[in-house]
Parts: C-alpha cells; sequence; structure tokens
C-alpha cells in the first residue's frame, strides 16, 4: 500500500481520485428536501519529522510542532465528506476556500442541492463570502470579533428574548475592504455558574457573553442560531475520521503520496455511510454507527473453532457482548 500511494502526484490524484469521487456521490442517497447542509471544517494533523508540507503552524496541543492542515467539507445529512484537501501546516483556515469550494460544487451531482453553507470564525473572509454571495448560496459564519464587531454588540440596545438565558438582535455592519454592509445576528448569553458559557466577554457589557454571526439568510436569529449549532456534528465525524479511521495516521515524505492516503480514509468514511444507508434506512433516524463500532460488529469478528457431537463447529461472535 505505501508504494502504491507512492505513485501519486498532483495530476495523478485529479485522475484517480475525482472520477472515482463523483461515481459514489452519484449512487443512491436520500435528498433532503429543502437541500444539504455543506460545513466547512479544518483540523490540525500532528506530524514528528520533515515530510513535505509538515510546517509549524496553529496546533493547541503542541505548540511549535509540525502539523499538516486539512480542509474538509461534510454533507450533515448524509453524512459524507463531500471533498477534502491536505494542506501545509502553516497555511490559515480560509487559505483556498473558494477554489476548495469551486472543486467541491463541481463533485456534485446535477440533481442535488445545497440549502445552507455553516462555517466557524476561520472562514470569517470577505472573498469567500463575496464568492457565496455570488453564487447565491446562503450561509452562516461566526464572525471575527474585531474592535467594530465589538463594538456594534455592545451597542444594540433592543434584544429578542430566547428564553431567560439567550436573546438575540439583528444588526448590518460594513467593515473595513467590503464593498457592502452586511447582515449579522449577536448571540447574548447570560453567564451563571452552573454553566460554563459559549462565546467572549465584551469589557463594555458585564454579566454576558456574545457570539456574532454573519449571514445572508433571512428570519428569526434564534432559528438560525439553532441552525448553525447542528454543525457540532462536524467535530464528531472529524474524530470519527482521526480515531477510528487513523486519517492522521498515514504520513509519507512525499506530500501527494500523505494527501492520497488522506483521500483514502475520507473515501472509505463515504463508503461505511453508504453501507449504514443501504443496509439500514431506518438507522438515519437514530443516526449511524461509529467505524470503529461497525469494525467490531460486522467487518471483525472473533471466533472460536469447536465440536458439537464431534462435528467441527466455528462459533463466531455476534458483537462485542455476546456469540452464536
Amino acid at each position: 500500500m505505501r508504494n502504491f500511494f507512492l505513485r501519486f502526484r498532483q495530476g495523478y490524484i485529479e485522475e484517480f481520485w475525482r472520477p472515482l469521487w463523483k461515481w459514489l456521490l452519484e449512487l443512491s442517497w436520500p435528498l433532503p428536501p429543502e437541500g444539504f447542509s455543506l460545513d466547512l471544517d479544518s483540523t490540525v494533523f500532528q506530524r514528528s519529522g520533515n515530510q513535505e508540507g509538515a510546517k509549524r503552524g496553529y496546533n493547541p496541543s503542541r505548540p511549535g510542532r509540525h502539523s499538516h492542515h486539512p480542509l474538509i467539507a461534510f454533507l450533515a445529512e448524509a453524512p459524507l465528506v463531500l471533498h477534502a484537501w491536505l494542506r501545509s501546516g502553516n497555511t490559515g483556515s480560509a487559505r483556498g476556500a473558494v477554489a476548495f469550494l469551486t472543486e467541491a460544487f463541481a463533485l456534485m451531482p446535477a440533481n442535488w442541492k445545497l440549502r445552507t453553507i455553516r462555517a466557524d470564525s476561520g472562514f470569517f473572509e470577505n472573498s469567500l463570502l463575496s464568492f457565496l454571495e455570488a453564487k447565491g448560496i446562503p450561509y452562516i459564519v461566526v464572525a471575527r470579533l474585531t474592535q467594530n464587531v465589538k463594538r456594534k454588540a455592545a451597542a444594540l440596545a433592543h434584544w429578542t428574548a430566547i428564553d431567560e438565558n439567550y436573546a438575540w438582535a439583528r444588526f448590518s455592519l460594513q467593515l473595513q475592504g467590503w464593498s457592502a454592509p452586511r447582515e449579522f445576528f449577536a448571540i447574548r448569553e447570560r453567564i451563571r455558574e452552573s454553566k460554563s458559557a459559549v462565546g467572549r466577554r465584551l469589557i463594555d457589557v458585564d454579566g454576558y457573553t456574545f457570539r456574532v454571526f454573519v449571514t445572508n439568510r433571512q428570519g428569526d436569529g434564534a432559528e438560525l442560531w439553532r441552525d448553525y449549532n447542528q454543525r457540532a456534528c462536524c467535530e464528531q465525524h472529524i474524530e470519527e475520521l482521526k480515531n477510528d479511521l487513523q486519517a492522521d495516521g498515514f504520513c509519507m515524505k512525499n506530500f501527494y503520496a500523505t494527501e492520497s492516503a488522506f483521500l483514502s480514509v475520507c473515501f472509505t468514511y463515504n463508503l461505511l455511510s453508504l453501507y449504514q444507508h443501504a443496509s439500514s434506512p431506518e438507522q438515519r433516524k437514530a443516526g449511524y454507527k461509529r467505524p470503529v463500532t461497525l469494525r467490531s460488529e460486522v467487518f471483525i469478528g472473533g471466533a472460536v473453532l469447536g465440536a458439537r457431537s464431534r462435528t467441527p463447529v466455528l462459533y463466531i461472535a455476534e458483537s462485542l457482548g455476546g456469540a452464536r
């Protein structure tokens, strides 16, 4: 397998993986009536050594160590990896995001549509927002709390209560380098001892934390906030790729060999989603099983060779908790 991946260069990746990806996506998938939600995220693959593309960058667990910084797009309702790039460790979250999404849209079957795109503050970039607006694609992106954004949020006087702890408000703001104002909504959370509040504290407003989002969608801010919170599943998918399928464990000296190994793991993840959809479509409501669960329950099972009435019998484990 190592020698197989070492054959790959950038052109070979495009010739091999992209058509294969399109073939998989065009198989039978349940299409949400309103369209798919596309979640953008990046993660850190820690490296030990001087492999190509392994650079010092954002690494919260081991600062200063070399890493790769892949970019991944998940379709929330499937779940599927629509597109993935391996990038150097010193690459910013949003760097190349427009080209990345252009490739991702080209992979989507013609009858698919997007309901919305969701992303964290690492993707709060004018070029990306302008690209989505030009395409007419709805988005919700966490705003980076610059001084102008914080000042505007602190000055908001009219808040709509969601419950006793949360409230929301909308405002328009044009930041430096933007050609026109954009719509924002803020979520204000009351600080309390029983729960860690999500968001940032503003010096001018005591007792609350704030999260601010930029969006081109209309409607109730509370509903948009709840919609964005569904993106939390994206973090779970990344953990499954890394912990269950060892996406960060295949690293070679050559960058494109490592990227091809990474894409093979993402492709395997999609095959497992397809397997569960085809074998147990009713399971979608309860949620798909993790790859590590499928591995132990379906693909790999313990067995003991025994005998019954002098006849050899192979006892195969039904699951981790029982046998037959």
